[in-house]
């Protein structure tokens, strides 16, 4: 008699503004998924919070009856701030991915950079601000402390939405405005010269990196249309061109953030590779994308490790980690 396939509930969709890139996503890793080793369970989230399933709208209970594994592709708040994990945990499933404390911590990039910074990992210089208003009547003191060279943009958010850059006094109130229609705290950051690298992280007690990858934008920065909808926008190299130390630093850099910042499961690690070949930590993304554009599948492949089973892999550490924390004492 066979053994019945794990039930694998794909969600994605969401109320982020992300969900363009997270139905991106679901489409790859739902193709990806082998039909001989798993009974695909495709849930999406509208706009409102509604979840449904091949189109009937279900309640969250139901939509997880007989589920064995969730596979969140939810970009952005609501799904990759920790709010799907937490719900993982409270229904006792097996979630792929980063934990509760990691999800949470990286979503913040205040939060997280100061994590890095504590944990000796460079970042740029950045200042953040709970309301516009306390970001302008700082404006000198940010000129004075970070420079003119600037990044704006949401703590909570990715796919750089909301972020823009800044070099005068409008630009930075301009920069202001917009970051602030995606939350009520903001980061001004200084420009750090350098090569945008991206390595990717796979693992739970032993993590291992990709290869390093190299994005070289070719309009302004690397923005959400450079990212996901404009084949011109920029150029993905991967692996990138780098002499063995380099890509050996950007590689420490990338386990040495997520470990300061308690991430296992699946993450990318964006950095700048400055000139004298150390690399300045950017960001942490715990729920990266998976498009045909999207550099943790890429940097995977390059690395050796082709996508059905980098899915199988982030499977079967999600089941590890829950049958692990399963035997915990509760009581």
């Amino acid at each position: 008699m066979n053994a019945r396939r794990p039930r694998v509930a794909i969600v994605y969709g969401g109320r982020s503004a992300e969900r363009e890139v997270s139905i991106m996503s679901a489409r790859t890793v739902a193709a990806a998924l082998d039909a001989g080793k798993y009974e695909r369970v495709l849930i999406v989230i509208d706009e409102k919070g509604r979840w449904s399933q091949g189109g009937e709208e279900l309640g969250i209970e139901g939509s997880l009856a007989g589920v064995d594994v969730l596979f969140p592709l939810l970009h952005g708040p609501y799904g990759e701030d920790g709010s799907i994990q937490g719900l993982a945990r409270l229904a006792d499933l097996p979630c792929v991915g980063a934990e509760l404390l990691g999800s949470a911590l990286c979503m913040d990039k205040d939060a997280a950079k100061r994590m890095m910074r504590e944990a000796g990992i460079p970042v740029a210089p950045f200042m953040a601000f709970s309301s516009i208003e306390r970001a302008r009547k700082a404006r000198d003191v940010v000129f004075e402390t970070l420079g003119w060279d600037l990044f704006v943009k949401p703590a909570n958010m990715g796919s750089s939405i909301g972020v823009s850059r800044s070099r005068t006094e409008a630009e930075y109130d301009a920069a202001l405005e917009l970051a602030f229609r995606y939350d009520s705290k903001v980061l001004a950051e200084s420009a750090v010269a350098g090569r945008e690298m991206e390595v990717a992280v796979l693992g739970r007690r032993e993590l291992r990196a990709s290869l390093p990858g190299e994005v070289i934008p070719r309009k302004g920065f690397y923005d959400y249309e450079s990212k996901y909808f404009d084949e011109d926008g920029a150029e993905i190299v991967a692996p990138a061109s780098l002499e063995p130390r380099e890509a050996e630093a950007c590689r420490k850099l990338a386990l040495d953030a997520c470990r300061a910042l308690c991430v296992t499961g699946m993450a990318r690690v964006d950095m700048f590779l400055r000139s004298d070949g150390k690399p300045v930590a950017n960001e942490v993304n715990t729920i990266p994308g998976f498009t045909s554009r999207s550099m943790y599948p890429l940097l995977w492949e390059a690395s050796g490790l082709p996508l059905a089973r980098l899915v199988d892999e982030l499977i079967a550490s999600a089941i590890e980690a829950h049958e692990e924390r399963a035997a915990w004492t509760t009581a």
